[in-house]
C-alpha cells in the first residue's frame, strides 16, 4: 500500500470512529429531548459513517489486479465510491435535514432537556474537531504547502479530498446546531430549531455539491496535478537524450498515473541506441515517480510552421 493510500485510511478511520460514536449519542439525544436540529445532526452522523465505510470498499477495491477486462487496473473505482458518497451526503444528510427542519417550521414543538442536546453537541464538537485534525495532518504530508482551499481544487485524491470535506461540514453543523439549541432555549422559540435543521441541510448540500465537482473532474478525467506535471516536464527535458518535449500528456488513474511524451531526441548513432536512450529515459521517469505505471514515449521530429 502507497503511503498516499495509507494516509487516506488513517483519515477514514479517525473520522468513522469519531463519527459512530457521535450519531448514537445524537440519536439518544434527539429522542430524549426532541430536538429537530439534533436529529437532522444524527442523521448526517449515520450518512458519513457509512460514508466512510464506501470510501474504505473503494480503497479495498483499487488495490485488484489488472485483467484480461481491466488491464489497466482498478485504481479509477475510489472516484465512483466518492461520488456515491457526495450523493449521499447530499440527499440523506442535506435533503433530510432540510425536511425535518420544514416539518418543525409547520409543527414546532418545544425541546426537553437542552441542556443535555447542548452538551452531546459540545462533545461532538471536540470529537469532531479530533477527526478533522486528523484527516489535516495526512493533507499536510501531500499537500505540498498549499492553502487548503487550492489543495482541495487541485488534488487527485477523491477519498481524501470527501473525508475533509465531510468534517468541516460536520464541524460546522455541529456548531449551527449548538447555536439553534441554545436560541431555542433562550427565547423559548422552537422556530430557533427548525431554522437550525435547514441550516444545517444546506450546508451539507453546499458541501456535497463541491465534492461532486471535484470528483467529476476526476472520473472525467484529469492529468496529473500542476506541479507534478511541471516536474516530469522539467525533468525529461533535463535528460541529455532529449533535445526537447514537443508533447506531454499526464493522465491520474487512481493512485497511478500514465505519462505520454513526444519528444525530439538528441541524434543516436543507431536505432538500437536510440531505443536504449528511451528506455533510460522511461526508467528514470519511473524510479523518479513509482506512481508511474505507464511511460508510453514516442520520438518524433519538430514540425515546421507553414
Amino acid at each position: 500500500m502507497s503511503s498516499h493510500s495509507e494516509g487516506s485510511t488513517k483519515a477514514i478511520f479517525y473520522a468513522l470512529g469519531a463519527n459512530g460514536g457521535i450519531a448514537v449519542s445524537k440519536f439518544a439525544a434527539a429522542l430524549y429531548t426532541g430536538s429537530g436540529a439534533m436529529l437532522a445532526e444524527a442523521i448526517h452522523s449515520l450518512a458519513d459513517c457509512t460514508n466512510q465505510i464506501f470510501l474504505l470498499i473503494g480503497l479495498r477495491e483499487a488495490k485488484k489486479p489488472a485483467d484480461e477486462f481491466h488491464p489497466m487496473g482498478y485504481n479509477r473505482v475510489v472516484y465512483f465510491w466518492a461520488m456515491m458518497v457526495a450523493l449521499l451526503l447530499f440527499f440523506v444528510g442535506g435533503a433530510f435535514s432540510v425536511m425535518e427542519g420544514i416539518s418543525h417550521l409547520r409543527h414546532p414543538g418545544p425541546i426537553s432537556n437542552p441542556y443535555v442536546a447542548l452538551a452531546v453537541l459540545g462533545i461532538s464538537v471536540l470529537l469532531e474537531g479530533f477527526s478533522l485534525r486528523g484527516a489535516m495532518k495526512e493533507i499536510r504530508k501531500v499537500a505540498g504547502g498549499k492553502p487548503f482551499l487550492r489543495w482541495f481544487r487541485e488534488t487527485r485524491q477523491s477519498e481524501l479530498l470527501v473525508v475533509a470535506g465531510e468534517d468541516i461540514a460536520a464541524l460546522a453543523g455541529l456548531c449551527i446546531a449548538f447555536i439553534a439549541v441554545l436560541l431555542t432555549m433562550v427565547t423559548g422559540n422552537p422556530l430557533w430549531d427548525a431554522c437550525g435543521s435547514i441550516a444545517v441541510g444546506v450546508l451539507l448540500m453546499v458541501v456535497a455539491v463541491m465534492i461532486t465537482h471535484e470528483v467529476k473532474a476526476m472520473i472525467t478525467g484529469e492529468s496529473a496535478a500542476p506541479e507534478i506535471r511541471r516536474a516530469i516536464r522539467s525533468h525529461i527535458e533535463g535528460r541529455p537524450e532529449v533535445e526537447k518535449v514537443l508533447h506531454l500528456i499526464t493522465l491520474q488513474w487512481g493512485e497511478s498515473l500514465m505519462v505520454a511524451v513526444q519528444a525530439k531526441m538528441r541524434s543516436q548513432q543507431s536505432d538500437a541506441m536510440l531505443v536504449d536512450a528511451i528506455n533510460r529515459v522511461e526508467e528514470d521517469i519511473q524510479r523518479r515517480w513509482p506512481q508511474v505505471r505507464w511511460c508510453f514515449f514516442e520520438p518524433d521530429v519538430e514540425k515546421s510552421a507553414t
